[in-house]
């Protein structure tokens, strides 16, 4: 009964601390690459608008571990978990590089290994790893006549 107890009050004093950092004609920061603002304190409500990483906020109402926030013309709830109350750094994202993944371009992704990284894997026991990339490559490459062929044996696309 007492740990019932103890975890019961170790929760209320996280959402109070939770909610207390945050207060109505504050500022918050949004913390993650893309924060949604909602259109009512819900984890299921449809988004209004998204945010990018870092963007101040004007809070205007908290609502338990909600917060109705603006910036500019745009406005929402968003979770106070989503948010800090200091200005995140510039670095994004737990990796600690400065650019987003979806901010590179296929090509980026698509470039081959490095010299240095080929030397690391054949010093390191994995020199047929670009060998064994190279065969996933072409074995699941899907010819042309095959894509159509299938497109129209389901009647998809096009075959409709």
């Amino acid at each position: 009964m007492t740990r019932f107890l103890t975890a019961l009050l170790l929760f209320f004093a996280a959402a109070a601390a939770l909610t207390a950092a945050f207060s109505a004609g504050g500022v918050a920061f949004t913390k993650r690459f893309e924060t949604a603002l909602l259109s009512e304190p819900k984890m299921l409500a449809a988004p209004v608008t998204k945010l990018p990483y870092a963007r101040k906020l004007a809070i205007q109402e908290v609502q338990g571990a909600w917060l109705r926030v603006s910036e500019g013309k745009k406005s929402g709830w968003v979770f106070a978990g989503n948010v800090a109350e200091e200005k995140p750094s510039e670095t994004r994202g737990l990796d600690g590089l400065p650019i987003a993944a979806s901010e590179t371009s296929a090509s980026t992704a698509a470039r081959p290994l490095t010299p240095a990284s080929e030397g690391y894997s054949e010093r390191h026991g994995l020199a047929s790893a670009v060998e064994d990339f190279n065969w996933l490559q072409e074995e699941g490459a899907v010819s042309d006549e095959d894509l159509q062929a299938f497109l129209r044996e389901q009647k998809k696309g096009e075959f409709q």
